[in-house]
């Protein structure tokens, strides 16, 4: 029998999806059922310890003889470090219906190492949200995003970030201030350059837009641009898919002058001018420098109705005991 070459190509094909398919709703299952299990587990303990037998604390004898008999009759992963999670799962969420079938056991107990309540739901509700992996998640948490997001917000802003998460709605809402590089791994050095940095995201481009956050798409680098036969460079050009307008990033080692600041503004004129088509909003320049002084930026950027900021960027990870007392001073202020 002769076969249709595309045809058969569009069978195989439409099999392909049929079994991928399948087996993403089985992961799935697979996924719902271990995390409600580990649940169950840990409900069942809390209910002895509340009928009055031993206390579950990691350590004691009741942990040690769970995990001996739970392996001896089940096989690996119940391990006394495990039984003591289920536990702490448990306590955390005692109402099943609190708990998302979009993260897997892995994310909570990642989500279980974050002691704050307000921050845990934060990177909970972030992590459904932007669909982060277990890695993202942890990349995320490591960097502060929370304490760094909260700190420019009040005690009700503090809340409704923890509750609803970061949702990007207006253009000022989608710059962090710091950004954190550590990724980049490379040290702060008068040797580097500002080819060399964008060089190192461009290496890194999948960690930088966790960090910029849910919505940026790249576009270009070194974007080009003509003017009376004169070029110019834009290091950076994203997308923002949920603003739909184009984010235009400009690289600075060195402190912000007003001099980088019209020259932004030039930019985003001529996006504005020749770039942006119907349907597109206003275009957003982020000028992201190692060092930025706040008294300039606000006399230089004031009276332009472009939508510039200037953010500073650092390649280490930040105090995150010093950002966490700082959020703890704004939740407890009136």
């Amino acid at each position: 029998m002769k076969v249709n070459k595309t045809k058969y190509c569009e069978l195989l094909d439409s099999i392909g999806l049929t079994i991928d398919q399948a087996r993403q709703n089985a992961f799935k299952a697979v996924n719902t059922e271990l995390v409600k299990a580990n649940w169950e587990i840990g409900r069942h303990i809390v209910e002895y310890e509340q009928h009055g037998q031993e206390r579950a604390e990691y350590g004691s004898d009741l942990l040690s003889r769970l995990s001996k008999d739970l392996r001896q009759r089940y096989g690996k992963g119940f391990g006394r470090r495990n039984i003591l999670d289920m536990r702490r799962f448990y306590l955390v969420y005692q109402k099943w219906q609190t708990v998302s079938a979009k993260l897997s056991w892995s994310h909570y107990i990642v989500l279980l190492a974050v002691s704050e309540d307000t921050a845990r739901k934060f990177y909970e509700r972030q992590s459904i949200h932007e669909n982060w992996s277990k890695r993202e998640l942890e990349r995320q948490i490591d960097s502060s995003l929370f304490e760094r997001l909260a700190l420019s917000k009040d005690k009700k802003g503090v809340l409704r970030l923890s509750e609803k998460g970061y949702i990007v709605s207006e253009p000022i809402e989608a710059i962090k201030d710091p950004y954190v590089l550590d990724f980049l791994k490379i040290p702060q050095s008068p040797r580097m350059t500002e080819k060399d940095l964008e060089q190192k995201i461009i290496d890194n481009l999948q960690m930088f837009l966790l960090e910029l956050g849910k919505g940026f798409a790249f576009v270009a680098r070194q974007y080009k641009i003509s003017l009376r036969n004169k070029h110019y460079y834009i290091d950076l050009v994203f997308y923002h898919r949920i603003l739909k307008c184009f984010v235009l990033i400009d690289l600075k080692i060195r402190k912000v002058d007003h001099g980088d600041i019209g020259q932004m503004n030039l930019y985003l004129n001529y996006f504005k001018t020749e770039e942006s088509v119907e349907g597109d909003n206003e275009p957003i320049g982020i000028i992201l420098s190692a060092e930025k002084d706040e008294v300039l930026v606000e006399f230089a950027t004031g009276g332009i109705s472009n939508k510039i900021f200037v953010s500073k960027y650092q390649l280490y990870l930040p105090d995150k005991k010093q950002l966490q007392k700082k959020v703890k001073a704004i939740l407890e202020g009136s």
